[in-house]
């Protein structure tokens, strides 16, 4: 049997705060008795349900269970049922609902079922909070979505926000929404809920819907104002820092930061592991004031309210004097400036000495009449008198 008032009020509820959502709300008693409970409704941006009930009973005991079988009991001494925010379950893959009197075999089980076309609702749908009060959240079209399918998505930040549609949406090649981007966003204690549902000419549109601890999903800032200060009568130095800047947290001990230090001269052979602190302040023992350092800081939620993962590194911060490269320096100079010199008097003598030899003297034309020449001088060398040779035979006998 469908109780069909409240399946009326659901839908007008629903065409009145979001984008027309397709899903049904019905309820079955036993065939045995009539039960009491009737007329049950259910606000689902606010996890609310409510009925009536033909007589007045002093406890009810109300619970909802998801798909996956997990399931949330109270017990109210009214009519209207809230469950804890804490607890809240998503509606895309179906909820059952069971009002039941104590001590008594009377109840009454509903179903919230959604409507629509199988895997033609959003995947991969993921958020992410940057630079404070930034948020992006993404998703994916349906793998069995009609092509002229286009989505919507509303959120409501806690219960006393009121729902709204996103105003900036993130387009693909096709025009179909595929995210949307918020400004001034707050996080606040309560989960906010995001649903997204879509429309299509073709075929209703399966919705999806997901609760978010905002805080969990934020992107931390650096940490603020990283000094490092190194005192001469010290074998250390001193950092200090400030916590980043959140929208929801000022207790400087809900932080976790870790310092990164690395050797700038030999940053393949840095032997400085990560340090872990709690405190805005660490002192730095291993220093060397010949050496040059980076140092970076990023932090992370440690027992409150804040996002566990780590967030983003500060700016890089150099403290050191590094190695004293002005010997090696004056060295080098001195090295260039002599072959700098030699190199100058090499090209000045070469150039020299080829002046010398393209100026020697230039040959004059013989004069025959004032000066003799090599054929007189050689002809007179020939006709010299040659002297007369006598020559002499002495004969050697021997005596017998």
């Amino acid at each position: 049997m469908f109780n069909t008032l409240g399946l009326i009020c659901m839908i007008w509820c629903c065409m009145m705060l979001f984008h027309p959502l397709h899903a049904d709300f019905q309820c079955m008693e036993s065939e045995e008795q009539a039960s009491p409970i009737t007329n049950v409704k259910l606000n689902w941006r606010r996890m609310e349900l409510s009925w009536e009930s033909s007589k007045n009973f002093s406890k009810y005991k109300c619970t909802i269970r998801d798909r996956d079988m997990e399931t949330v009991e109270k017990e109210v001494n009214s009519t209207l049922c809230t469950f804890p925010v804490e607890q809240y379950v998503p509606l895309h893959k179906g909820v059952f609902f069971i009002i039941e009197l104590p001590n008594t075999n009377i109840s009454k089980k509903c179903t919230f079922i959604p409507a629509g076309m199988n895997g033609s609702a959003i995947e991969n749908f993921s958020c992410v909070i940057y630079n404070i009060s930034f948020m992006n959240c993404t998703w994916q079209a349906g793998r069995d979505a009609p092509a002229d399918t286009q989505y919507f998505l509303y959120w409501q930040n806690s219960r006393a926000d009121n729902v709204t549609e996103c105003e900036l949406y993130i387009k693909d090649e096709n025009g179909r929404n595929t995210g949307c981007r918020f400004q001034n966003v707050s996080i606040e204690i309560e989960k906010a809920y995001f649903v997204v549902n879509g429309s299509s000419k073709d075929s209703l549109i399966q919705f999806y819907d997901e609760y978010l601890q905002l805080y969990t999903i934020e992107i931390l800032t650096p940490p603020l104002n990283v000094a490092v200060n190194c005192p001469r009568e010290s074998a250390g130095c001193i950092i200090t820092w400030q916590p980043p800047l959140t929208s929801h947290v000022e207790n400087t001990k809900c932080f976790q930061y870790e310092i990164n230090i690395q050797n700038k001269d030999k940053p393949k052979e840095n032997k400085y592991p990560p340090i872990r602190v709690r405190n805005n302040i660490y002192e730095f023992q291993n220093y060397n004031e010949k050496k040059k350092y980076i140092l970076k800081i990023r932090a992370r939620g440690k027992n409150c309210l804040v996002s566990s993962k780590w967030g983003e590194w500060s700016e890089p911060v150099e403290f050191g004097q590094g190695k004293d490269y002005f010997i090696f320096v004056l060295l080098f100079l001195i090295a260039l400036g002599t072959i700098s010199v030699t190199l100058l008097q090499y090209c000045l003598f070469k150039r020299y000495c080829s002046v010398k030899s393209l100026s020697s003297p230039i040959p004059q034309p013989r004069d025959k009449f004032n000066a003799s020449t090599d054929e007189d001088i050689q002809l007179e060398y020939v006709s010299l008198p040659k002297k007369d040779c006598t020559e002499e035979i002495t004969m050697v006998e021997e005596m017998t």
